[in-house]
């Protein structure tokens, strides 16, 4: 019975209240999380300046893409525990979680060597601005070499989401971003650090943050499900390969996202420092509105797998009924906040008149993205709690690939639209995604599907 107080039964009970009730603490979360590298840019913009501003933003890419890369396997493991509980298989869930706790943990490790092994190569591809390329180095390295820490808690926070538990994620996000706002004001602005102090600042707060969930989910191991002992983490050969099956087309699915970021930043800096700093600036909002938004496709998701596993599709398919209207409310009121305040939000970030004078060409181009976004939360966590991620993965290229990056290029360079058709290109890319994913569940050919859990 004690295992239960973590756990959360999404099987029976009103679909909306479940729905709004787990979806708030996880954009509270996400918007925490986000709340790192923006305190970051806030303070490196106000304290270094624009090229301080431009490194953080850079890098914070390339750290995104390593990270995303982690969360794929992470979001993996998630649906395969919600899966096992709404079976009724937590033996099995058990040794999913030590399996995948063990395999996120050497991923990290290994990715965060090839981060700072190859970081003056990554720099170069990136055509970093000559101004925030020290800045951009210090960055890199620093958060690279604690990816472990970062990829830890993401790792934690899915497998607490798959169990039910949208709680906890919060606080140890929340104990995180107070570390880090203290450090950051006082590495960057008392002793003078630049954006290496920055950095620091971010990777302890995510240290103490990694550190203290696991701490406190040891203590309450009996109620967690977990015993934290050494044989607990052995690799299980059955659920690895499940695991990797399932998570290796979310990982590249994530990495395709961030790679076209990386590829649209890169064009962008050849305009110059400050229309780095600017779409810096502009996806730092963006990103801070999309992972909040987010935080619904991540309630969803647990909850439609759990239904699928425990065959109650209709309810299954009510989980996306609502998370299209929690989304669709959330995208009017941004959109709305961009039109009337998007300069002022800018403001925030940069000192630099240029930088604000910009700010309005990067907001008329990036509106035309938050329909498709409010479409995705709801049909992104159908087809991932159902464990069709090769079909999320080929989605995602279509968006990370063929059109983030195809028609950045085409706006931006073969019609001569400049900064202004980068971002579009950018913002257009989504419906690659949006459009097919909402066809696919509205033709319910995902009902001939077998389901996962009859594997585990």
């Amino acid at each position: 019975m004690a295992t239960k107080r973590l756990t959360k039964d999404f099987t029976q009970g009103s679909i909306p209240k479940l729905l709004l009730l787990f979806t708030l603490p996880f954009m509270a979360s996400n918007a925490l999380q986000v709340l790192y590298s923006t305190i970051d840019m806030i303070i490196v913009g106000h304290y270094v300046g624009t090229p301080g501003l431009s490194a953080v933003s850079q890098s914070s890419q390339i750290l995104n893409f390593a990270t995303m890369v982690c969360l794929g396997f992470s979001n993996a493991g998630q649906v395969l525990i919600s899966q096992a509980l709404g079976a009724g298989k937590r033996e099995e869930m058990n040794r999913i979680i030590g399996t995948l706790f063990s395999l996120i943990s050497i991923l990290a490790v290994v990715l965060s060597a090839v981060i700072m092994g190859a970081s003056p190569w990554i720099l170069n591809i990136m055509n970093i601005p000559a101004a925030s390329r020290d800045y951009s180095t210090d960055y890199l390295l620093i958060c690279g070499g604690g990816l472990f820490f970062t990829a830890g808690y993401n790792m934690v926070s899915a497998v607490l989401r798959g169990m039910g538990d949208s709680k906890r994620p919060f606080l140890f996000i929340g104990i995180a971003s107070f570390v880090n706002l203290v450090l950051d004001l006082l590495f960057t602005g008392l002793l003078g650090w630049e954006v290496a102090g920055a950095a620091w600042a971010t990777i302890i707060g995510q240290a103490v943050s990694f550190i203290f969930s696991l701490f406190y989910l040891y203590r309450r191991r009996q109620e967690f499900g977990f015993d934290f002992r050494r044989k607990s983490f052995a690799i299980d050969r059955r659920y690895t390969k499940m695991i990797a099956t399932l998570g290796t087309p979310m990982a590249i699915q994530s990495g395709c996202i961030n790679l076209s970021m990386l590829f649209v930043n890169s064009l962008i800096n050849k305009v110059g420092v400050v229309a780095s700093a600017t779409f810096g600036v502009g996806i730092r909002i963006d990103d801070i509105i999309n992972k909040i938004s987010q935080g619904i496709q991540y309630a969803a998701m647990p909850m439609i797998s759990q239904n699928i596993a425990a065959r109650k599709p209709k309810r299954a398919v009510s989980v996306v009924h609502f998370s299209w209207l929690y989304s669709g409310i959330f995208t009017v009121v941004c959109m709305a906040a961009y039109i009337l305040i998007g300069k002022e939000l800018f403001m925030l970030f940069s000192d630099d008149a240029a930088v604000h004078e910009m700010s309005g060409t990067f907001i008329k181009a990036i509106l035309w993205m938050f329909p498709a976004v409010a479409v995705m939360r709801g049909t992104g966590a159908f087809i991932q709690g159902i464990g069709n991620a090769r079909l999320s993965m080929v989605l995602a290229i279509l968006d990370g690939v063929a059109l983030r990056i195809g028609l950045s290029w085409l706006f931006g360079i073969q019609l001569g639209l400049g900064f202004y058709g980068f971002v579009l290109g950018y913002g257009l890319a989504p419906y690659g995604f949006a459009i097919p994913g909402l066809i696919y569940f509205l033709s319910g050919i995902w009902k001939k599907r077998k389901i996962l859990a009859d594997d585990l």
